[in-house]
């Protein structure tokens, strides 16, 4: 087993992740938005994984700040595409709710490397 698999946030972040692919598997959205959707989410568990394996904290700190961007990246798509009426009120909120974990959990990862 890898590092990155025994990690709590990189357990959220897949399930963030399937949740967004559901979502986009609807086929509501141009493919540009749908990319730039899938992209970003699939950037949080993959910098999340890519981070765990590097030796020096700054190389952590700095996959670990990339992801938290990603997820940042998927909350204003989603709030764009909730204004727009292509993501329900309840599904936005849901989202929000998962993406608002991974930062906190993120952040508080960032902030220990720190020291």
């Amino acid at each position: 087993m890898f590092d990155f698999e025994k990690l709590e946030v990189y357990t959220k972040a897949k399930t963030f992740n399937l949740h967004i692919q559901k979502f986009l598997q609807a086929g509501t959205l141009d493919n540009t938005t749908r990319n730039q959707l899938r992209r970003a989410c699939l950037s949080i568990p993959l910098n999340i994984a890519e981070g765990s394996g590097r030796k020096t904290k700054a190389d952590k700190r700095n996959f670990f700040v990339i992801a938290r961007g990603s997820v940042f990246e998927c909350v204003a798509i989603c709030d764009l595409l909730k204004d727009e009426g292509a993501l329900k009120s309840e599904d936005y909120q849901s989202f929000y709710s998962l993406a608002e974990e991974l930062s906190k959990m993120l952040y508080a990862m960032i902030q220990k490397l720190e020291s």
